[in-house]
């Protein structure tokens, strides 16, 4: 069985994935796979990742309707007993797959998230933590009040996916999703160590401004039913 599957939303990403298949590629073994889903883009982004050649690297056809559904696309393919998420514009640290495996060990949690270096364009340091910056904690109501789960610094296990697939439709971002259902059903380890290259410029999907009040309230509430819509099925 395949130990480790990476999960790539990637659209119009030729700027920056080259360095980052690079980066995810020297920490996977040779029974681990790299999964790109591609949304339609006409940068060259597919001709970049086809150039990799590696038989660890899997490109196929996302949906073209954003980025939630682009990584619900690619975590529906993938094989591995550990899945970790990942942009298409970081850049992972040596070291980082055995790091959170270990950890994972360790703790018998559901899903680990480990922390990162917010970074510019060029890798110039902003913050040295995201958790510090974002005071990022566990716990159901915390998270729900305020999120600190971000998908390119977390991974968890396969048991975990029966939970988290088919993502809620409304769903603001599917990180908080996934580490909310990660709590409920195994609990979630912080890893307090940068493994990971945050970029931050324009492109990005996220943002670091805030919604309206009103918008962020909504959100929490379709969050809420969700989580029991789902609880109800089990």
């Amino acid at each position: 069985m395949t130990r480790v599957s990476v999960v790539m939303a990637a659209y119009q990403g030729a700027a920056f994935i080259g360095e980052q298949i690079a980066s995810i590629l020297s920490e996977l073994g040779e029974q681990d796979e790299l999964i790109v889903s591609l949304d339609p883009s006409t940068d060259g982004t597919a001709e970049i990742v086809a150039r990799f050649g590696d038989s660890r690297l899997r490109l196929i056809d996302g949906p073209g309707k954003g980025v939630i559904k682009n990584f619900e696309s690619g975590l529906g393919q993938a094989k591995g007993a550990y899945i970790f998420l990942s942009d298409q514009d970081d850049i992972w640290h040596s070291g980082k797959v055995e790091k959170v495996l270990y950890t994972f060990e360790q703790s018998g949690s559901a899903a680990v998230m480990h922390d990162a270096r917010i970074v510019d364009t060029a890798r110039n340091v902003i913050e040295p933590s995201f958790f510090a910056w974002r005071g990022c904690r566990t716990g159901m109501v915390k998270n729900l009040i305020k999120n600190s789960y971000i998908g390119c610094c977390m991974a968890f296990k396969r048991e975990l996916l029966p939970f988290i697939l088919p993502f809620p439709e409304k769903l603001p971002m599917h990180d908080q999703w996934i580490g909310l259902q990660a709590e409920r059903h195994g609990g979630v380890t912080l890893l307090a160590e940068p493994l990971l290259d945050y970029r931050r410029h324009g492109g990005n999907v996220s943002s670091d401004r805030h919604a309206s009040a009103g918008q962020m309230l909504r959100w929490r509430l379709e969050l809420m039913r969700a989580l029991h819509r789902k609880q109800t099925k089990e």
